[in-house]
């Protein structure tokens, strides 16, 4: 069985887990201030053209998301996110388990507006019981999104200038920002995330590490008694050092940016198969996650050799199902699974 289920079923790069190897034996401090920390903070500053910005090392992308929303906002502020978003549909309330809530905003291809963030943002302004509701204090979108789509450079400049006008922060989830950097026509670099957010992370557990992301605070309202945050979210690994060790191994040489774009290629591969054969998709996705419907024959016939992850059952019969490249997908994977693809019954 060949895995195209998701981008985190293989262990890590071979470059980490060799940095990993060479310096086992060493001894460091621990919770983070360590010179391989402080190293892969500076290669991430830049990389991200942000000498200024702040970088701290999380074991987890959920438990990065729960961190960072809860050291930004007061108790009574709440964060707008799409109906769509991570925080809503994979996270099982960890964000309400703050006291935070998630004011949802429709989402068309998994992505919301710069509008929507506005009138959303105007309805608490102008509210005659402001007392009585939650505040939007900060938007939560992820690049790429849960259905693999991305941000134009343009919506993201529109989002991040209407969250500046409004005083509301913006936080990109980055869970799988190397394949959404790298997006087929993309457009959109991590300077562009930089410049435009005021805290993003860089996710390490889908894009090559063992485990671990970066968050990356470039506002400085959101940098103060950040580690304090960490640690009481039980965000602090004491062996702090063997993230950032993973992070200087994926950050030499642009090896991140190079290994998750590589994954975008091969989805590309297989997005343009199911194409010739004729099989229609949910919504086109230009990363490394693609959303095909199969009929329940196909499904069937392509699950006796692949994983690949259930969506839902449309009213029409299909199965939506997602089939997800990684880091760690080889040609041969691919190759076998276009020749299947070819021979499927129409």
């Amino acid at each position: 069985m060949i895995r195209f289920n998701n981008d985190y079923n293989k262990g890590a790069h071979p470059e980490v887990l060799n940095a990993l190897i060479r310096h086992n034996d060493e001894s460091y401090p621990g919770y983070g201030l360590d010179p391989w920390c402080e190293k892969a903070a500076g290669m991430i500053r830049d990389c991200i053209g942000r000498p200024d910005a702040d970088v701290h090392f999380l074991p987890g992308g959920t438990v990065s998301n729960v961190t960072v929303i809860a050291a930004a906002l007061r108790p009574y502020e709440s964060v707008l996110a799409a109906d769509t978003g991570h925080i809503h549909v994979h996270e099982t309330g960890a964000v309400e388990h703050t006291g935070h809530k998630i004011e949802l905003l429709k989402s068309k291809d998994g992505k919301i507006s710069a509008q929507q963030i506005a009138e959303a943002a105007d309805g608490f302004n102008e509210s005659i019981v402001k007392e009585h509701i939650t505040e939007p204090k900060m938007v939560y979108i992820s690049f790429p999104t849960e259905y693999g789509t991305v941000y134009t450079k343009k919506e993201l400049e529109d989002i991040s200038s209407v969250c500046r006008e409004k005083g509301i922060y913006l936080y990109i989830d980055g869970a799988r920002m190397g394949y959404g950097v790298g997006a087929y026509d993309g457009t959109v670099s991590i300077e562009d995330i930089a410049r435009l957010a005021d805290v993003f992370y860089i996710g390490g557990t889908k894009c090559g590490a063992l485990f671990g992301e970066a968050v990356v605070i470039c506002n400085d309202e959101l940098k103060k008694s950040f580690r304090s945050s960490i640690k009481q979210n039980g965000a602090m690994t004491a062996k702090g050092w063997l993230i950032g060790l993973q992070f200087c191994a994926l950050m030499e040489n642009g090896l991140y940016f190079e290994i998750t774009k590589k994954a975008v290629q091969q989805a590309i591969r297989l997005r343009n198969a199911f194409a010739e054969k004729g099989i229609p998709f949910y919504m086109v996705s230009p990363t490394n996650q693609q959303f095909v419907l199969l009929t329940e024959e196909q499904a069937e016939k392509l699950s006796e050799k692949y994983f690949y992850e259930f969506e839902f059952k449309t009213n029409t019969g299909y199965s939506c199902v997602r089939f997800c490249t990684s880091w760690a997908t080889t040609d041969e994977e691919v190759d076998e699974l276009i020749a299947d693809i070819a021979l499927l019954d129409d």
